[in-house]
Formats: C-alpha cells, sequence, structure tokens
C-alpha cells in the first residue's frame, strides 16, 4: 500500500495482526490471520483489506492494488 502512496501509520511490529496505512484521502487497514486448508494439513496466512475514503478516491486505488495483487492461476 506503501507504493500506491500510503503511509505505514500503525502496526506491521512483530505479531501485530492489523496495520494501517493511510495517505491524504483515503485509508487502508490490514490484517492477517492464519487458516487452514488441505483438511487442516496445512495453515496459510490469509490477509485481509479494508479501504475507506471518497469513492473518487478509492476507485483509481482499487484498480492500481487489483492489477498489483493479480496473481496468475497454475
Amino acid at each position: 500500500m506503501e507504493n500506491l502512496g500510503g503511509e505505514l501509520v500503525a502496526g506491521e511490529q512483530e505479531g501485530s495482526e492489523e496495520a494501517r496505512v493511510a495517505a491524504d484521502d483515503w485509508t487502508a487497514t490490514l490484517s492477517a490471520g492464519k487458516v487452514d486448508i488441505a483438511g487442516g494439513t496445512m495453515q496459510l496466512t490469509e490477509v485481509s483489506i479494508a479501504f475507506e475514503g471518497e469513492p473518487a478516491a478509492l476507485d483509481p486505488l482499487i484498480e492500481q492494488f487489483a492489477q498489483k495483487a493479480m496473481r496468475a492461476g497454475g
């Protein structure tokens, strides 16, 4: 989120499960937690992001974020 114009304003300490990144016209709150997969034999870290701001600011931000977060399947 920092490479999209935001600045880390809270979180990202050792053991922290939440971080907040903010810019002049938007804020993103990131949270992470372990989830079981494959019948509980493996765990992955699931990251959730909540965006806050005016639609005029969020629409291009989310589009840019989607491009960076896109993963190819296979």
